[in-house]
């Protein structure tokens, strides 16, 4: 999967970690209006077929891994700037 030969807290490591947590979103946003639209097809044509709840739960599921995915990407931003202000507080107080 990843390039063994990069530093864990390389810029390109972490770059690569971002994309696939990206990619995993996109995908399972995919499958779910894939999946979905086939139910549906399916419960027209037959009228047969799962009803809006699992719609609606896997709908929910897919909400809060978007939410954690971007969440998180937008966390690694945050916590490098808390890390730079903490430095320059701990350089101003050593003076």
């Amino acid at each position: 999967m990843g390039r063994p030969h990069l530093p864990p807290d390389s810029i390109e490591a972490r770059a690569e970690r971002r994309v696939r947590k990206k990619l995993g979103f996109y995908i399972h946003a995919l499958v779910f209006i894939l999946v979905n639209l086939g139910l549906y097809a399916k419960r027209e044509i037959t009228g047969h077929g799962p009803g809006p709840m699992m719609l609606w739960g896997w709908g929910l599921g897919l909400l809060i891994h978007g939410i954690f995915t971007f969440v998180s990407l937008q966390g690694e931003g945050l916590r490098e700037r808390m890390i730079r202000e903490e430095i320059e507080r701990m350089k101003r107080d050593k003076k």
